[in-house]
């Protein structure tokens, strides 16, 4: 079986979540990798370079610098011609584009792939997470997303695949990049932090958020997160979010200050190795899936964790 997986990239360096995808895929045998954007032929000799890739078709147009999904989906369906199937990371950027290479191939889309079982048996989350359904496709080609903290991430050296320039398809024309506002920060990427400190909507507003939270994520070396209540509410920004709705995080170590544990926020990173819980309720859900829980003050509780660390 040939799979295709979609590189994400800033058309200078391959992003983290491609090398779990690349994991995911090598489950389903041989694997090819799509690299498309603009003036990124740097990106392809590093995805060549990616542990048990065999080839990358390369795909250099002006159309792809941006990753408009109305453009690199026809292209990708295009190369589904030679490929059994095409695996995307289940980012924003694998979410918008999958769908529409599964509509363009006339196939069912299975989402948030967490194992592999068989040729076309894999494991999703249902219900927010709470159960995980086993599904077989019946399709001649399939289409996966991958929930990137479920799998390995594929060694960045040691390949030795070989790059392929492929005829590109060109601007479909039914959208137009107009700008990108991005969150500068020196702090680790949210979902490849190895440590993440969220903050609920306990933490009142944003200038307390900022208080109580940042420190201790400077402390840390932290990534910052938040519930969905804490973003709704205007503490953070969206980019902040982990959640069901948000980002899926999987750190080494996950501090829940002042987050009671919704179903929707679990969902996110209750994958995490040691989740750190701080409430004043002894009854919040978040106890339930913590493996150290403090029943404190979080307004006095912090600043004494900070001072000490």
């Amino acid at each position: 079986m040939k799979t295709l997986v979609l590189v994400e990239h800033d058309n200078t360096e391959v992003k983290d979540a491609t090398l779990a995808a690349v994991t995911a895929a090598s489950k389903l045998g041989e694997v090819h990798l799509l690299v498309a954007g603009a003036d990124c032929a740097g990106v392809a000799d590093a995805a060549a370079k990616i542990a048990g890739v065999g080839k990358v078709h390369l795909a250099d147009d002006a159309a792809y610098k941006d990753m408009l999904a109305e453009n690199i989906a026809p292209l990708a369906a295009k190369l589904m011609a030679d490929h059994d199937a095409f695996v995307a990371p289940a980012t924003t950027t694998g979410k918008n584009i999958a769908p529409r290479v599964a509509a363009l191939l006339d196939v069912m889309q299975i989402s948030e792939v967490m194992s592999v079982e068989g040729d076309k048996t894999f494991t999703r989350p249902i219900y927010a997470g709470n159960a995980i359904a086993t599904v077989e496709s019946t399709e001649d080609k399939l289409v996966l997303t991958v929930r990137g903290t479920a799998f390995d991430k594929a060694e960045a050296e040691g390949g030795s695949g070989t790059v392929e320039t492929v005829e590109t398809t060109g601007n479909a024309g039914t959208s137009e990049f107009v700008s990108r506002e991005l969150a500068k920060s020196e702090r680790p990427e949210l979902t490849s932090a190895s440590v993440v400190v969220s903050g609920g909507r306990a933490l009142k507003d944003a200038e307390t958020f900022e208080e109580y939270i940042t420190p201790l994520a400077d402390k840390l070396g932290a990534a910052i997160g938040a519930s969905r209540a804490a973003v709704d509410a205007g503490y953070v920004p969206n980019d902040y979010q982990v959640g069901q709705t948000g980002k899926i995080v999987a750190p080494e170590a996950y501090f829940a200050i002042g987050i009671s544990g919704a179903i929707q926020h679990l969902a996110g990173m209750k994958d995490s190795k040691t989740i750190i819980a701080i409430n004043k309720d002894e009854d919040a859900p978040i106890f339930q899936v913590a493996d150290i829980g403090l029943v404190a003050d979080l307004f006095k509780a912090v600043p004494e964790l900070t001072e000490k660390l």
